[in-house]
């Protein structure tokens, strides 16, 4: 009948519900039950605010009560096995969850850099004791924005990673590949998806090199300028009010636009390791089972070599396979220089 509503798709034969549907249930024919139910179904709702349920297909000139109700992933999972799954990747949804099984004994940074990190995550930790308890979320802007910039491989995912296993919150990636479209619109609305869920759930929002999104903005000379130019100032807005912790992560920081940086709270270095942090990351590189030959010397690889971690762990990989097919895991000199090498090649340097 025509007031229970309900649509049927080309290749699903079955009954979709819509939002007339869910009307008829709540209220069958009662008008001012119908008017309640509708405060149900509008976009600042709970559960569309959230994205657990959506509203599709709604045509030109057609009522809000055409279109389909549609559930999100995670809430059939969690209603019909009781185990949240993740959001499904994809172009609506153009974030991944990254995360680690490793500690903070791993992580090697220089002192000054390492107590940036812990003032970021003492933010997490107390958040809610500061804002709600002690009021001053009335008098600040709602969430907190850090920005991590050093050179590749320095551990700023990696850092990310065990701040969100220390606080208990999952740690999204954005994928800046499908998040820019070339189509007018496009880049808001995705981003827009990601925003809305990580809001509900309380997610860490982890931008990988930021400067894709978040770079300087341009002198308006044609159409294209100030359609990216409003890009950026949306990202803005949206990051400015996102309640939780947004992370950005860019090689340098004067990629960034200024007007971000102004908001930033936090602006945390990673340098390449000096030494002393080298000789660290060399020996925690080094797998147990694996023997140095005694011609090897950390210290001095990590006095002569100025590598990234990530670099490190590269070379130590070359030289381990090497050693397991050449020698039978006895690690030489030779293998590591080998793979030191390799990674002074990839980055174009002496």
């Amino acid at each position: 009948i025509t007031a229970f509503g309900g649509v049927k798709d080309t290749r699903h034969r079955g009954f979709i519900p819509t939002a007339e549907t869910a009307s008829f249930i709540m209220s069958g024919a009662k008008l001012a039950d119908r008017l309640i139910c509708q405060q149900f179904l509008q976009p600042e709702a709970t559960l569309f605010k959230g994205k657990w349920l959506s509203l599709e297909g709604q045509g030109v000139n057609e009522p809000i009560w055409t279109s389909s109700i549609v559930p999100s992933t995670e809430l059939i999972a969690f209603t019909t096995t009781g185990y949240m799954g993740d959001p499904e990747f994809g172009m609506s949804f153009p974030a991944e969850k990254i995360e680690t099984d490793r500690t903070w004994d791993e992580l090697v940074l220089s002192g000054e850099t390492m107590n940036e990190v812990q003032e970021v995550l003492d933010w997490i930790l107390h958040e809610q004791t500061v804002l709600k308890d002690w009021g001053l979320g009335q008098k600040l802007m709602p969430g907190y924005r850090a920005l991590f910039y050093g050179p590749p491989g320095t551990g700023k995912t990696f850092t990310t990673t065990l701040m969100g296993n220390a606080a208990g919150r999952e740690v999204y990636r954005i994928d800046l590949s499908m998040v820019v479209s070339k189509y007018i619109g496009e880049t808001e609305k995705n981003l827009k998806n990601v925003f809305d869920k990580a809001q509900s759930r309380g997610w860490i929002l982890f931008f990988d090199e930021a400067d894709a999104l978040f770079g300087k903005r341009t002198s308006i000379s044609d159409s294209k300028d100030r359609f990216a130019n409003q890009e950026v100032s949306y990202l803005l807005q949206r990051v400015e009010r996102y309640p939780g912790l947004v992370i950005l992560a860019s090689n340098f920081k004067s990629n960034i636009d200024d007007a971000f940086l102004r908001r930033f709270q936090a602006i945390v270095h990673f340098p390449m390791p000096g030494p002393i942090e080298r000789l660290a990351l060399w020996k925690a590189a080094l797998p147990e089972s694996l023997v140095l030959a005694a011609d090897v010397s950390l210290e001095e690889l990590a006095r002569n070599y100025e590598l990234s971690g990530a670099d490190i762990m590269q070379a130590i990989q070359f030289a381990s396979v090497q050693a397991l097919a050449n020698r039978e895991g006895v690690l030489t000199l030779e293998d590591i220089v080998r793979g030191v090498r390799r990674e002074f090649q990839k980055a174009g340097r002496i």
